[in-house]
């Protein structure tokens, strides 16, 4: 596996691509890497088959998967239904590259506002969510089943709006390195 070249950015630049099956080896290890409970290869494959109401993509650098994440639209709603980065590649801007394709996909939709659940205990997800405008609307109790941990319910409303939008502009300016965004999900 390539590592990082930098506290920065990664050495080449960071591609985003549609999720298609041959990134789901790749996928799996990270998911067994980040998550007690991990999806499995017929879930992945389940809401890969529903692209109507879906959207998923993997960060790559030079090749390698080192980040993914999807969203399930419904009406003006889009939910983050998963996203990860490989815990080598943590901390170098991959979860917000990602973070800002989910914002664009869900605009492309028509989506208005966007929605996510996040362990209580996972305060450097909730504060990168943050950033991003989400705030936490609610609790859902026992919410993972291996563990009984609550989940934070997180929203963030009106993502077509100049504020939102601005919000997103200075994320993605303040991001060190070169996105090259190939889902075609941009707004």
């Amino acid at each position: 596996m390539i590592s990082p070249a930098g506290p920065e950015a990664p050495g080449g630049p960071v591609h985003l691509v549609p999720m298609r099956r041959r990134h789901l080896r790749s996928v799996l290890k990270i998911e067994h890497q980040v998550y007690p409970r991990p999806w499995s290869l017929s879930l992945f494959l389940g809401e890969l088959a529903l692209r109507n109401s879906r959207h998923y993509v993997v960060a790559r650098v030079d090749g390698a998967v080192v980040g993914y994440a999807g969203l399930m639209l419904s009406l003006d709603e889009a939910h983050v239904t998963t996203i990860a980065v490989d815990p080598a590649w943590q901390k170098h801007g991959i979860g917000s590259r990602l973070m800002i394709n989910l914002n664009h996909a869900a605009l492309a939709w028509g989506a208005q506002h966007m929605t996510l659940e996040v362990r209580v205990s996972n305060t450097a997800a909730q504060h990168m969510y943050a950033r991003f405008g989400f705030e936490t609307e609610g609790v859902r109790k026992n919410y993972y089943a291996e563990s009984g941990e609550d989940a934070l319910i997180m929203w963030v409303h009106y993502i077509g709006g100049e504020h939102h939008l601005c919000r997103i502009a200075a994320i993605e300016a303040g991001i060190g390195g070169e996105t090259v965004d190939e889902t075609g999900e941009r707004d």
